[in-house]
């Protein structure tokens, strides 16, 4: 079977403007899986600009485990009160109480066993192993659902995270020799490049060779000039075009060009005829 693209092109295209554009977060400055899982379950449903001094606080004041257990339930309280959710406050603490009494104060880097903590779901277990030990996992959310489905040319709507063949089509892209860098790279790609709402920056994406909607996008665009091109002519001779048109000559007998014409001749009316 012809593969979907050139993986091994995307890896190296991508990955280098990842490290150029690398986003430093505190928490993607440290391989600490305690640290890493703890910035995982405050960025759960949170901007990460909420979340960058809370979690340097935090960590200063509570660098393990143990010293979370060893704290009242109020002082962990007090610390992540301002992001809110009470129930985010008390699986933090649940996780800290069972990482203490299961694993000895470590995070487990088995990921049947990461699932089973309070509050850790696929993602975060996907994430701790990736960013924590450098594993090749695939990190599935709405931002990286969106890239790879405009990389391959599918639809994807904000469920399609929970799509098993999109899941797999995103592990399938993972680059198993640097997966860290590669999710980070594919992550800020998503942030900054291959917008949610806007239309992505074509013009500054890294990846544009190997994105069947980005090409379309760009072919689209060499279309639409060639059609405009054409479409002023035809309102600058518009009689002479017109006669040309319905005697069949050239290029006038393609439906692309008689729907540009039509579509000109209602917008800009004949010397002799009256606009309507």
């Amino acid at each position: 079977m012809k593969p979907l693209m050139d993986v091994e092109g995307f890896h190296k295209a991508l990955i280098p403007w990842g490290k150029m554009n690398f986003r430093t977060y505190p928490w993607r400055l440290t391989n600490n899986p305690y640290e890493i899982l703890i910035a995982e379950l405050m960025l759960h449903r949170t901007q990460a600009r909420q979340v960058v001094k809370l979690y340097e606080q935090f960590i200063a004041h509570y660098p393990s485990p143990q010293s979370v257990v060893q704290a009242t339930e109020e002082e962990i309280e007090s610390s992540l009160h301002p992001l809110g959710l009470l129930w985010r406050i008390r699986l933090i603490r649940k996780l800290a109480q069972d990482l203490v009494t299961t694993y000895e104060g470590r995070v487990p880097v088995e990921k049947g066993k990461l699932i089973l903590l309070p509050g850790v779901s696929d993602y975060i277990a996907s994430a701790v192993r990736c960013f924590a030990w450098n594993l090749p996992e695939a990190i599935v959310d709405t931002n990286t659902v969106r890239v790879v489905g405009r990389l391959l040319g599918l639809e994807t709507k904000d469920s399609s995270r929970r799509n098993q063949q999109v899941r797999k089509l995103i592990s399938n892209l993972v680059d198993k020799d640097a997966p860290r860098d590669y999710n980070f790279a594919l992550l800020d790609l998503a942030d900054g490049i291959c917008l949610a709402r806007r239309q992505p920056l074509h013009a500054i994406c890294p990846v544009l060779s190997y994105c069947r909607y980005g090409n379309l996008h760009r072919q689209h665009k060499a279309v639409d000039r060639r059609v405009r091109e054409i479409a002023r002519k035809v309102v600058r001779n518009k009689e002479k075009f017109l006669r040309q048109a319905v005697a069949g000559e050239h290029i006038y007998r393609s439906p692309w060009f008689v729907t540009s014409l039509v579509t000109f001749s209602r917008l800009t009316p004949c010397p002799h005829q009256a606009p309507n």
